[in-house]
């Protein structure tokens, strides 16, 4: 992988899942988890009825999960794989 590049960056993203992780940084995980810790608590501690509401959680993009192929070990991502995804027209 190439180092020091910013966790937002477009390269970052396209080497851990795709477009829609483009923007998510470490920072971004951060406040979507805490959103998500505080409608928790709230849900925990607050005073309901019978049953306490369902809250959502903060979107955040999915995570694909590849097949892995059989008989051959993970392989890298490479430079020229990333290369065809930017160059890839949508």
């Amino acid at each position: 992988m190439v180092q020091r590049l910013p966790d937002t960056s477009l390269t970052f993203a396209l080497a851990s899942g795709g477009r829609e992780h483009f923007g998510w940084g470490v920072d971004r995980h951060m406040t979507a988890d805490i959103f998500d810790a505080l409608n928790q608590n709230t849900r925990a501690t607050g005073q309901w009825g019978k049953k306490p509401p369902k809250f959502p959680e903060w979107p955040r993009p999915k995570v694909k999960k590849k097949a892995a192929p059989k008989g051959k070990s993970k392989r890298r991502v490479s430079v020229a794989d990333i290369y065809k995804q930017f160059s890839a027209r949508r």
